[in-house]
């Protein structure tokens, strides 16, 4: 669909490699993004952006917000936070309880602690407010409080989050039409929110349905849904997929389901 868009408005198809999470990126991925665009029929337009070449670029973006008093180190592991939601005054509806918001800066304590920095969401939305966006259909979506966390901006184990480097890369590419699924929604107002405090352009989005099976499952791999590797290895045609999916003609089995 962005492919098509982009063609279709004289536009630029800009492909970007999101290779900052060592846990789940190898060569082998990226090479099967390739393989899977050329055989859709799919051509980018540049050299393509890998993310792990730009780690610099998102550490300057962050160090704006350390001067600005938004951001926090957060020293809490994945079973700190589990056990902190499930407790008596855990807040069950909030994605991070904020225990580490609060604590004195120890300088000594981060050189020698492996940390995250987590977005101040109070401080922020107080500074920037809470920015909306529209969609390429015109329609206008209001970003509320509760849609906004303390989001992890830098990993203890990664430069940049998702958050932070996707409004760095696509301002920096001049990105003015950003096409994802329609499960990236929710990113939307903590990405408006960077684009704002940051200064940041603010780009036009499509938030497309997804392709799911029949019953409105999401497709995945523990239910052995067909890859396009497989697809491909089965002779299918590529190019005529492609537009068939532009089209939203869809072979026998799937649906476009709403998140």
């Amino acid at each position: 669909m962005g492919h098509a868009h982009a063609r279709a408005s004289g536009g630029k198809f800009l492909l970007r490699i999101e290779d900052l999470d060592p846990g789940r990126c190898r060569p082998e991925f990226v090479e099967g993004i390739f393989e899977d665009l050329a055989w859709l029929g799919l051509q980018h337009d540049g050299e393509p952006v890998v993310q792990s070449q730009r780690t610099g670029r998102y550490s300057e973006a962050l160090d704006r917000l350390k001067e600005q008093g938004l951001v926090y180190p957060c020293f809490c592991t994945r079973a700190d936070i589990a056990q902190s939601l499930t407790a008596p005054h855990g807040d069950a509806g909030s994605g991070y309880p904020g225990t580490c918001r609060g604590l004195p800066d120890d300088p000594v304590r981060r050189e020698a602690t492996p940390h995250s920095w987590r977005l101040d969401s109070e401080k922020a939305i107080a500074l920037a407010g809470l920015p909306g966006w529209t969609e390429e259909d015109g329609a206008s979506f209001e970003s509320r409080r509760e849609d906004i966390g303390d989001a992890i901006l830098a990993r203890k184990d990664a430069p940049s989050s998702y958050h932070l480097a996707c409004v760095v890369d696509d301002a920096e590419a001049g990105v003015n039409l950003v096409v994802r699924g329609e499960d990236l929604r929710p990113s939307t107002p903590t990405q408006r929110l960077l684009q704002t405090l940051l200064g940041l352009p603010e780009p036009s989005y499509l938030h497309h349905p997804l392709v799911t099976h029949e019953d409105g499952s999401r497709l995945a791999k523990r239910d052995l849904a067909p890859t396009l590797a497989a697809m491909r290895d089965e002779g299918v045609d590529g190019g005529a997929l492609a537009a068939d999916l532009i089209e939203g003609r869809l072979p026998l089995g799937f649906r476009l389901s709403r998140a």
